[in-house]
């Protein structure tokens, strides 16, 4: 039988089991311990990954414009207005910078003496015993200087004197001063347009204002060195016009000879492309400095040629004869006869030379421009159909045209016109009525371009610094008034005029023109005076005529005062300056060969 175990042996084992139990107990807890780290790591990395992806995605845009607004500045902004050009680039009006200078003698820490002596060279306009005398007319905020140059600017601050303050601001320039005026206009001290292209394309002109970044460091200060983070031009449009300015200066010119040469009160010259109504020229005379406005008149910043009326007179007989041929009232070969006077309704009729020209044919009544016969012309129509006509084709309205102040043209109503002969009879020789110079040449430009009705306009829109339009004006869209036959066959009988008729004095050798002389009357309170205005207007070239030119001069001095002797020589200057600006080659180049001289002897 085998002998019983020792106690001191199964105490022992039992021992080493507890003993094992618990190191198997504390690597499990060791175990538990390390996975609870992992896991409280792998957490960490759980959200600091999702904390990334929010602030990187969720939170990026929020997070930029702080950081933005804590690193960055925005210099104040300025109202501001599109530099204007010609279709030539040539600047006619933009912002530049204008410096004022400011005295505060309770900060000066010299002599006023001294900086008198120190800024009298700079300041040209002011002594030194001048600057004094501000100086002592205050304590703070003297104005000295109103307009200095960038140059006077830094001149007066590398002085480092202290009490003068340099301020910028913008001033408006017209660097053609006088010459497009009548066009582009002015702005005022606050900088809103008053006139001219300025005035009726405000909200065309005005920029919208974009804030400038500047970069600051961690105390707010400017960092000169990151001025400005935004190019200065980043909303760089320009308003073109479709002026040219050579043809202007040209025209201008020639109107400012004649108008001198025969003592007349004003003037206007028009030049307009008769496709679309755009305008290469337009001059006023008498014209106004847009940089100093304000010692002018007031009169003179409404253009007249589209704020004022006058009675067209004999350039209207063209369009008559296009209203007679279209309403088949004549042909173009019908006869007249011209007896130099006629009696309509009681009241006299008389050509304007006095005298009759027999038997006539359409072309001779307008080459010799009878009175007369277009009285027998426009009987042939019916009162009311002529009414109607004249008021279809714009008589008493407005062309729509882009320049502001325009006025519509003043016309009897109908049922004066129906009961009174008188009324038709005038009307046929371009007198009772009133238009402005820039409706006559509408009107005319519908002859020249096949019979459609354009609207006159000088703003062409707003471009990018790449040349690309990026607005344009809403313009009356063309509407037709005549047949292309009816203009033809006007067309025509103009060249006639200018070549054996009144027009010949606006003969360009090597060229053919549509042309028609007017001398009217002016009325006064409903009566007629002894002042004249007189007048010319022109298609050329004659064989597919491009552009329509339109001379008016007020109120010519002189017994030789007419259409012919006054305003035909203007437009012939404006058309051969036409001619050279765009290489219009003659059509008949035969007439510019050079005579052979004679043989010395």
């Amino acid at each position: 039988m085998p002998a019983p175990s020792s106690p001191s042996k199964t105490r022992r084992a039992a021992i080493k089991s507890r003993i094992k139990t618990k190191e198997s107990q504390k690597v499990a807890d060791q175990r538990l311990r390390l996975f609870l780290v992992w896991l409280a790591l792998f957490g960490g990395l759980i959200g600091l990954l999702a904390r990334l992806i929010y602030l990187q995605v969720s939170a990026a845009p929020f997070l930029k414009t702080k950081a933005q607004d804590q690193q960055l500045g925005t210099l104040p902004q300025r109202t501001f207005r599109y530099p204007i050009v010609d279709r030539r680039g040539n600047v006619l009006a933009k912002d530049e910078p204008v410096f004022r200078l400011f005295a505060h003698p309770f900060l000066f820490q010299q002599q006023p003496d001294g900086i008198a002596q120190s800024l009298a060279p700079i300041l040209k306009d002011y002594s030194p015993d001048k600057l004094v005398s501000l100086f002592k007319t205050g304590d703070s905020g003297i104005p000295i200087g109103y307009r200095l140059s960038e140059a006077e600017a830094d001149q007066v601050k590398d002085l480092y004197l202290d009490g003068l303050e340099v301020t910028r601001e913008w001033q408006r320039v017209y660097p053609q001063a006088a010459l497009t005026s009548g066009l582009v206009g002015y702005v005022n001290t606050e900088n809103q347009g008053q006139s001219g292209i300025e005035y009726s394309q405000q909200t065309l002109l005005k920029g919208n204002p974009i804030p400038l970044k500047v970069a600051r460091d961690g105390q707010g200060k400017l960092l000169p060195d990151k001025f400005p983070l935004e190019p200065l031009n980043a909303n760089d449009l320009t308003l073109q016009l479709t002026l040219d300015t050579r043809l202007q200066r040209s025209a201008r010119q020639a109107l400012h000879k004649q108008m001198a040469k025969f003592r007349a009160k004003r003037g206007t010259v028009i030049v307009m492309d008769v496709h679309d109504g755009s305008l290469a020229a337009l001059a006023s005379e008498p014209s106004f400095n847009p940089q100093r406005y304000f010692e002018s008149n007031t009169e003179l910043f409404k253009n007249w040629a589209v704020s004022d009326l006058y009675e067209p007179g004999s350039t209207f007989k063209p369009i008559n004869i296009a209203i007679a041929l279209e309403s088949k009232a004549i042909q173009p070969d019908s006869v007249f006869h011209d007896s130099g006077k006629i009696s309509v309704g009681g009241w006299p009729i008389n050509n304007s030379d006095n005298s009759g020209h027999g038997n006539l044919s359409v072309t001779g009544i307008l080459e010799y421009s009878s009175n007369v016969g277009m009285v027998h012309v426009m009987q042939r129509m019916e009162r009311s159909p002529f009414y109607n006509y004249l008021k279809k084709i714009g008589i008493g309205q407005i062309t729509g045209t882009d320049l502001p102040f325009e006025t519509p043209g003043q016309f009897k109503d109908k049922q004066q016109f129906l009961d009174y002969p008188i009324e038709a009879a005038t009307a046929a020789f371009g007198q009772g009525f009133s238009v402005t110079p820039i409706q006559m040449a509408q009107l005319h430009a519908a002859l020249a371009n096949g019979g459609k009705l354009v609207t006159p306009h000088v703003a062409d829109g707003l471009y990018n610094p790449d040349g690309k339009k990026t607005k344009g004006l809403n313009l009356i869209q063309p509407r037709r008034i005549f047949s292309e036959e009816t203009t033809a066959q006007v067309r025509t009988m103009m060249g006639s005029v200018v070549q054996n008729g009144t027009g010949k004095p606006a003969k360009i050798p090597g060229y053919r023109l549509g042309g028609k002389t007017g001398t009217a009357q002016k009325a006064d309170s409903g009566t007629y005076s002894n002042a004249r205005i007189t007048s010319f207007v022109a298609s050329f070239p004659l064989e597919s005529p491009k552009y329509v030119v339109l001379a008016v001069v007020d109120e010519p001095q002189g017994g030789n005062a007419y259409g012919s002797t006054v305003a035909a020589p203007v437009v012939k200057s404006v058309l051969e300056t036409l001619i050279s600006v765009e290489g219009i080659p003659p059509s008949h180049p035969a007439e510019l060969k050079a005579k052979p001289k004679k043989a010395s002897r």
